[in-house]
């Protein structure tokens, strides 16, 4: 009976562990505090200052919630200035292309640091506009998309 109860403890645990999703938001504003606690009584730690930007949910609290951004720069937004997710980062260089396959015809290369705009996704591709450019890219090698 021990043995059932160890191996029902080490489930529990493991999918505890497993089962946390990663979940992204985007900033619903061009300007956007940053605090250092669940509370607008909190100080400012910085602003944001660039609309769609993706970041990380790490923890919620009541009607804030608790993000880091690509470099790891933390703190508490309240909910009312993030929406769903609707861009990612380029990790790396990227080439964008006109169909969302390999061999498609190249349409523009996309620099590390690019935040992109999502219109759809579809297996590992996503269309995405970026400037006067529209196209599909892998979404390997970004920030802000569960792969």
């Amino acid at each position: 009976m021990k043995k059932n109860t160890y191996i029902l403890i080490f489930l529990i645990f493991l999918s505890a562990s497993n089962g946390v999703a990663e979940t992204f938001l985007s900033l619903k504003k061009n300007k956007v505090n940053v605090r250092y606690g669940p509370s607008f009584d909190s100080d400012i730690k910085f602003v944001y200052n660039k609309i769609n930007l993706p970041v990380k949910l790490i923890d919620k609290k009541e009607n804030f919630r608790r993000i880091i951004d690509l470099k790891n720069n933390g703190g508490w937004i309240h909910v009312s200035q993030l929406k769903k997710i609707n861009s990612v980062i380029a990790i790396n260089d990227k080439i964008l292309f006109k169909k969302p396959n390999s061999f498609a015809k190249p349409i523009a290369q996309i620099k590390k640091g690019r935040l992109l705009i999502l219109q759809k996704c579809e297996d590992s591709w996503c269309k995405v506009k970026s400037d006067n450019f529209d196209g599909w890219i892998k979404t390997n090698n970004t920030w802000g998309l569960i792969n």
